[in-house]
């Protein structure tokens, strides 16, 4: 079954730039004919909102710190994209897939994706040069939009990816997580310096 593969991928891509995936799908289902794309998706207004908030987000997603905010802001946003997309996708292949369980799936893919990505930034905002940013924010965008194209015409090994990216991003929070709290912990003793009397 195709579906399933292709509902976690979106759900993944869904928890890191949840705008990308409805724009690159909509532009392959409305330009390429991609029969697994749900019309919904295809819709002008659909196109045009997602485009603008896209730019929006690959703006602020280069940001040093400016990206932990936008990230914190689509805790909720990301996942119920990644669900309405799952159920859109259940929906419209009249699966035997339910659009609800399919939506539970999409968006609990995507909140874990959120989760290590947003940790994951949180790392990269410790170190002092700000360029970091956005070498991960681009190749962020490059991910997302090639796991997506790859799911519409290969969904299995496009899944395979994801669950492999989902696996090491996982690991890497558990030892950036240590980096942010010394980094935090450093912080607020020079705080402390600073503010003892002389």
């Amino acid at each position: 079954m195709s579906l399933i593969p292709l509902i976690f991928t979106s759900g993944w891509a869904s928890g890191v730039n949840a705008y990308a995936v409805v724009l690159l799908m909509g532009l392959l289902g409305r330009f390429d004919g991609i029969a697994s794309v749900p019309p919904a998706l295809e819709r002008t207004d659909v196109l045009v909102a997602a485009g603008v908030l896209f730019l929006c987000e690959a703006v602020a997603d280069k940001i040093p710190y400016i990206d932990s905010s936008w990230d914190a802001l689509h805790t909720v946003i990301r996942p119920i994209a990644g669900a309405v997309v799952a159920a859109l996708l259940a929906g419209h292949a009249h699966d035997s897939l339910g659009s609800l369980a399919a939506g539970a799936v999409g968006g609990t893919t995507a909140l874990a994706s959120h989760l290590v990505k947003a940790g994951l930034r949180m790392g990269v905002n410790t170190s002092p040069e700000p360029f970091s940013n956005m070498v991960i924010s681009t190749l962020e965008d490059l991910t997302v939009g090639g796991l997506v194209a790859l799911a519409l015409f290969h969904p299995v090994p496009a899944a395979i990816i994801a669950g492999i990216l989902l696996l090491i991003g996982l690991t890497l929070l558990g030892f950036t997580l240590s980096r942010i709290r010394r980094f935090w912990i450093r912080r607020r003793e020079r705080r402390a310096l600073r503010a003892a009397p002389r």
